[in-house]
């Protein structure tokens, strides 16, 4: 995965769509639009682009966990960022109430599968934390400072951060 494309350094259009993204009415519609767009997207691109990452500039992966409960598979983009142990994604649900669904499935089983620029990698997810965590976390404010705003809205529990390490 390349090098994300920072908040400054995105274009206007670019830094408009992350502002709009981390707005209470923004994450209504990213949670329940953005990822039905993304999907058909990233099957047109041959894995290699989401509607999210094209208009956002936001490195997006295609995240497959096992359900925890169903047992299913399921596939949702997030964003990812590289880190030097593997892509490291945040839990942050665009700071609703709940943590997103994958957040469960990864903790209850941490194997999984991340499609990223049309190349797919097994993995398996290790939840950062201490000074590991605050690295990332810093990190990814510079890509996506919306987090900042979801951690506002969802002070009421824990946004996890996770790595994913390439088996």
């Amino acid at each position: 995965m390349a090098e994300p494309l920072t908040y400054a350094r995105a274009n206007p259009v670019q830094r408009f769509v992350r502002r709009f993204a981390s707005s209470g009415p923004g994450s209504w519609i990213f949670v329940r639009v953005a990822h039905r767009i993304d999907r058909p997207v990233f099957r047109w691109t041959k894995g290699r682009r989401t509607f999210a990452s094209m208009v956002s500039g936001i490195p997006v992966v295609m995240l497959t966990t096992t359900g925890a409960k169903s047992g299913k598979q399921r596939t949702v983009p997030v964003l990812g960022l590289p880190t030097e142990d593997g892509i490291a994604v945040i839990a942050s649900n665009f700071g609703q109430r709940n943590q997103p669904g994958w957040f469960y499935n990864l903790r209850a089983n941490p194997e999984g599968e991340m499609a990223v620029d049309g190349e797919r990698t097994r993995f398996r997810a290790v939840e950062a934390e201490g000074e590991l965590r605050a690295r990332i976390w810093k990190a990814g404010l510079e890509v996506y400072p919306g987090w900042t705003q979801y951690e506002k809205r969802a002070s009421h529990r824990d946004i996890a951060v996770f790595v994913l390490r390439p088996r």
